[in-house]
């Protein structure tokens, strides 16, 4: 605590230095005066601004600002193009061929061509641990404007990769300091970095896109409960929050003897979603095929966001809902008494004390739910998803766990997992069998018809036809019902009035960068 009073009163003296009006704006036509954002402790770069390091890329996926990337991902989630001009693949899907702009320089001075693209490409691929390129064979600069990558399997996909992809230039990259003094394309440059506090970004004046309205962005990392008091002090414009403090409305102190500033939330929509995982192994009798198909129709997901997310979400139902590639077969109609009907059907009447058992042997029909310690949110749900339980006749309890052993311990008990990116990959990452394991990566789920039709979906030449075969996948995996998705999370901000924050595409997993894609198309009212 100590600390935020020092901040907050930091933030106090330099308002009394300078800090503008609500609403005022630069003299400079289209360029606004500073914003300042605050993002979770967890956003900061610790590798720094580096795509190599996973800057933009990773679990929680983010356009990386200070570099280009040769594609975009529109408001729809379907592809569009930042320094590409045009794209092919061939038939086999074996290569894709990229036309760039030829207008385009780095903040040095120095122009960007095909081969900082290739560069960029085949360094990346050796060096990260984060962005994966398994895929790609290598990337090639056939001239200044043309870049072939090579690939070692088809992946119909890959547009979704070069969206997240920052390009570096060959000649000023160094491994060692690149990712604390990055040299970029991208809308804004890096002007300061102090670690563990902030990140300011200035927009780049030869940036060869639309011109940032936002001159200045600063970026505070800061705890949650340290975010609302710096919103309760009217010292920044946007912050995010959760559901525990959104029906908070923040008392805005008065600042200098003037009108105290006021902020209103901004619920984003998301497929930043919540689900579970169940056996589904013959050595999970309790878990057979009909069961997960009551669970799934006798749950309440509206109840859930009610009671767990304070209203703040909407219903889950895939790990891809509202996506270019979603399939609406994966909407169940809420229906408790059908789902007790077929347990009822498939011999699981309910015992003396409200619980289902089978036969003589009293087999009786539960599981144990996980959630990650520390995580209030997966808590939440998983509480209130036993209790549900309970209502159709199935014994459940909640176990709290830690990642070192969650990964195991989703192959025999259902988990509540956190997904959701700008990708058909997660998809394949959470359905199809890893040849290792002999089951999915995140779950004990393994079928030969679903892992032809993901398979298909990568080798597909074209992207969009890709996303039928994606569908297609979905279809089989609704009959088998493997997961159960509960619910995707609102992210929430606080925003000060008179704050203009540009139409946001439906968010990734990860409360962070995203909400600042387009701050530069951010602007305040007069």
């Amino acid at each position: 605590m100590k600390k935020i009073i020092i901040f907050l009163l930091s933030l106090t003296l330099l308002a009394s230095c300078g800090r503008r009006n609500e609403g005022s704006f630069s003299s400079e036509p289209g360029i606004s005066q500073p914003l300042t954002v605050v993002l979770p402790p967890a956003c900061e770069p610790t590798a720094g601004f580096d795509p190599a390091f996973g800057w933009g890329a990773g679990e929680h996926v983010h356009e990386p600002l200070i570099q280009s990337t040769l594609t975009v991902t529109n408001p729809d989630l379907t592809i569009g193009y930042d320094l590409a001009t045009g794209m092919e693949t061939s038939q086999d899907g074996l290569t894709w061929t990229v036309k760039i702009r030829d207008d385009v320089t780095f903040t040095d001075g120095e122009a960007l061509t095909a081969s900082d693209v290739a560069f960029t490409y085949n360094m990346v691929k050796q060096t990260s641990s984060v962005n994966d390129f398994t895929m790609l064979d290598r990337a090639e600069a056939v001239d200044d404007t043309t870049v072939v990558f090579h690939m070692k399997t088809p992946f119909s996909i890959w547009p979704y990769t070069m969206a997240v992809t920052g390009i570096v230039p060959e000649h000023a990259y160094d491994p060692a300091s690149y990712g604390s003094s990055p040299i970029g394309s991208g809308r804004y440059v890096l002007k300061q970095w102090d670690r563990g506090e902030q990140v300011i970004l200035e927009y780049n004046p030869d940036y060869y896109g639309m011109q940032p309205r936002m001159e200045k962005v600063t970026i505070l990392f800061m705890e949650e409960d340290a975010a609302f008091l710096a919103v309760q002090a009217g010292e920044v414009d946007l912050a995010y929050t959760s559901a525990l403090y959104a029906d908070q409305k923040p008392e805005v102190l008065s600042l200098n003897g003037q009108e105290p500033v006021t902020y209103s939330l901004l619920a984003v929509r998301t497929v930043d979603n919540r689900g579970i995982n169940l056996p589904v192994t013959m050595s999970s009798p309790t878990m057979e095929s009909p069961v997960r198909q009551a669970i799934n129709m006798g749950i309440d997901r509206q109840r859930m966001i009610d009671h767990v997310l304070n209203g703040h979400g909407t219903p889950a139902y895939s790990v891809c809902d509202g996506l270019p590639w979603y399939n609406p077969v994966n909407e169940v109609e809420y229906d408790p008494e059908g789902a007790k009907a077929l347990l009822d059907e498939w011999g699981w009447p309910v015992g003396p004390d409200g619980i289902r058992v089978r036969g003589t042997s009293e087999m009786r029909l539960g599981l144990t739910i996980y959630y990650i310690v520390g995580d209030s949110v997966r808590q939440g749900l998983a509480a209130e998803l036993a209790n549900q339980l309970r209502e159709l006749g199935i014994e459940a309890d909640i176990k709290g766990v830690g990642w070192d052993s969650a990964y195991n311990d989703a192959l025999f008990n259902p988990l509540v997992w956190g997904w959701g990116a700008h990708t058909p990959m997660e998809l394949y990452n959470i359905y199809h069998t890893d040849p290792e394991r002999g089951t999915a990566r995140y779950s004990p789920y393994s079928c030969e018809t679903t892992d032809e039709l993901l398979d298909a979906a990568l080798a597909c030449p074209h992207l969009e036809q890709s996303y039928t075969l994606w569908q297609q996948a979905q279809e089989e995996i609704a009959e088998d019902v493997p997961w159960v998705w509960l619910v995707n999370v609102d992210h929430l901000y606080w925003v000060r009035d008179g704050l203009h924050v540009a139409e946001q595409k439906i968010h990734p997993h990860g409360h962070g960068w995203s909400i600042v894609n387009n701050v530069d198309r951010w602007e305040w009212n007069s």
